[in-house]
């Protein structure tokens, strides 16, 4: 489990569970990506975004997202969406 970077005092009820469900998932290194990926970005997610967001912490599970993550397996077409797109592009680092 991680901690939250951001205070979850100045946000709605909807981000606020979806930012401790971000940082609760159950495997370290996904309650890290997820984690990270929600302190940035969660506050300014649009509504549509907030969906998508929730729809992968609710049905995807940490294997199938680390592996999507890494390139292990292609991401199934119906979580390869914009939000899961900037998943991981927030986590991907370039060697120059």
């Amino acid at each position: 489990m991680s901690s939250p970077q951001i205070s979850s005092a100045d946000l709605d009820p909807r981000r606020r569970r979806i930012l401790f469900r971000a940082h609760h998932r159950g495997m370290r290194e996904m309650d890290i990506l997820f984690g990270q990926f929600a302190d940035a970005k969660l506050p300014q997610m649009s509504e549509a975004d907030l969906e998508a967001f929730e729809h992968l912490l609710e049905q995807v599970t940490d294997r199938d997202a680390f592996k999507w993550l890494t390139d292990e397996a292609p991401v199934e077409p119906e979580y390869d969406t914009a939000v899961f797109r900037a998943l991981k592009a927030f986590h991907t680092h370039h060697s120059a």
